[in-house]
């Protein structure tokens, strides 16, 4: 037997599964694509998470849309961050060409354009369904996380939370949090440390100017009602198709705090709301982060560490969560190693640091006897990848050069019409899309402090109206006061006069503060 015939074999063997699956190419050999020895991807396998890489223009993007198009096909919903904007031709048709027409023959599938059902969703101020999230739906210990904070600053920030929970102040939005610390800080910092210690001014700004700087990068127009429900993500269509909903994330590229602090509250919230379910037949839910590097770039330890968990534990809820980058390096090792799926697209080395990394990447990936994996990397053409896949016993399937599929929906952007129309066509925009400024934190807040301003005007001129000292009753058979005793007396009525006054107030405003918590 030959060893083209050995390798079809391999292949053969390696990518034959019981169950469903995605067929996304067929294996090349000897820089030949082999027709009908395609590459499939075992739909049981893909909560075990996944890395599409590649450089610039070797098709990363296509990959993407034609995975997604994959898993709509068997009813699996997706969500994709288009942080490009160009994924939102999938709600088109594609258009046949000739090569389109030559590449299918060598895979050995016909080829049918198809359009999908899109959701478009927005963070910011790009057209689309709202996406929000309020303060309390964090918790004190993934805010503290996203801030970057110290243990004396995050046990500030539970503080806070609880203080709110007790007193019935709905943290809602970021001015929300600003002012609760601002109170805290200043009016009501007795009556805080009274009830939960003491608090250290300086900490306290620390944290201030810390969500000042989240808040800059855009982060107030994601935290807010109304909260986005995870069910909204995992639609089927009326054709039994997996809705498809795309992020518009083109507006802030250059805002990766915000990106991070997103996606992690997004990991966070499914993993919390969605019940156990363990190894399915096909997951529930992929999620695919393009430019995935913008999640790690300025992530600290604790912000990686949290990403981490949630990407070995959110698996067992049935979702699958796949990193789209340039580079394998951009995302750490410890995540990594708990990736199943591998679609290496090429790897351009122009220097000795890029030759390097190349080696590095090739070390991560099966030893296979009809490949060099760092010259098959460099070798790979547009539309093509290096992929390794795990089979339904969890076994890494052979490495196999692939020519992928072309993707049946435009590989082109929807004009700007084109998006217009599929927005006003959205079952969830009038659902998410309404201002709501119910009262909260702030509100609240600020009333408790204007009354307690008008009364710290007020009760000075009331106390001494009414509690003026009597001028002394002349007696009889006493001998009239020297001038000393005159001024001696006169000092004692003030001073007591002045304790007086002070006590009444202290008196009221305890009681005014009973009443607040009461309420």
């Amino acid at each position: 037997m030959s060893s083209k015939d050995n390798f079809i074999q391999q292949i053969a063997e390696g990518y034959s599964f019981k169950g469903d699956s995605l067929t996304i190419g067929t294996a090349i050999f000897d820089n030949n694509p082999i027709t009908y020895s395609h590459i499939k991807i075992p739909l049981k396998t893909l909560n075990r998470h996944g890395l599409i890489a590649g450089a610039t223009g070797t098709g990363k993007t296509k990959t993407v849309q034609l995975f997604a198009e994959g898993l709509s096909d068997r009813s699996v919903p997706v969500l994709l961050m288009d942080i490009k904007g160009d994924l939102s031709g999938i709600a088109s048709a594609g258009v046949i060409n000739p090569k389109i027409e030559e590449r299918h023959t060598k895979i050995g599938l016909p080829y049918t354009p198809k359009n999908y059902s899109v959701e478009l969703l927005s963070l910011s101020d790009e057209n689309g369904v709202r996406l929000r999230a309020t303060v309390s739906e964090f918790g004190p210990v993934l805010l503290s996380k996203i801030l970057e904070l110290s243990e004396v600053q995050s046990s500030i920030i539970s503080i806070i939370f609880k203080y709110c929970d007790d007193h019935q102040l709905p943290l809602l939005d970021l001015k929300d949090l600003k002012k609760t610390l601002q109170f805290i800080s200043n009016e009501g910092k007795s009556e805080i440390e009274k009830e939960y210690g003491k608090i250290s001014t300086t900490s306290t700004g620390t944290i201030l100017r810390k969500i000042i700087e989240l808040e800059q990068q855009g982060a107030d127009k994601f935290f807010g009602e109304r909260s986005f429900e995870d069910e909204d993500l995992l639609r089927i269509d009326e054709n039994g198709n997996g809705m498809i909903s795309i992020i518009r994330l083109t507006d802030i590229q250059d805002k990766p705090k915000l990106f991070s602090t997103f996606m992690l509250c997004l990991l966070a919230e499914i993993y919390q709301t969605l019940p156990e379910e363990g190894d399915l037949e096909q997951p529930k839910l992929v999620i695919v982060i393009d430019e995935a590097h913008l999640i790690f770039k300025e992530a600290s330890k604790a912000l990686l560490d949290q990403i981490e968990t949630i990407i070995k534990l959110i698996r067992s809820k049935g979702v699958g969560v796949f990193f789209c980058t340039q580079n394998p390096t951009d995302v750490p090792a410890s995540v990594l190693s708990q990736l199943g799926l591998k679609i290496q697209h090429a790897l351009r080395a122009f220097t000795a640091a890029d030759r390097k990394m190349i080696k590095l990447t090739s070390e991560n990936y099966p030893l296979s006897d009809y490949y060099k994996t760092d010259e098959i990397l460099t070798s790979l053409g547009i539309g093509e990848a290096a992929i390794t896949a795990l089979n339904e016993k969890g076994n890494p399937t052979p490495l196999a050069a692939t020519l992928l599929c072309a993707p049946r929906s435009r590989m082109d952007i929807l004009s700007t019409q084109e998006i217009d129309n599929l927005i006003n066509r959205s079952k969830l925009i009038n659902k998410y899309n309404q201002e709501i400024d119910r009262e909260s934190a702030y509100e609240i807040l600020n009333k408790k402090i204007a009354a307690s301003s008008e009364l710290d005007i007020k009760m000075p001129e009331q106390t001494r109206y009414e509690y003026k000292v009597p001028a002394p009753r002349k007696q009889r058979g006493r001998p009239p006061k020297s001038t000393t005793e005159k001024i001696l007396n006169s000092q004692l009525s003030k001073q007591v006069g002045r304790t007086l006054i002070r006590e009444i107030a202290r008196g009221i405003f305890g009681v005014l503060g009973m009443g607040g918590r009461r309420r």
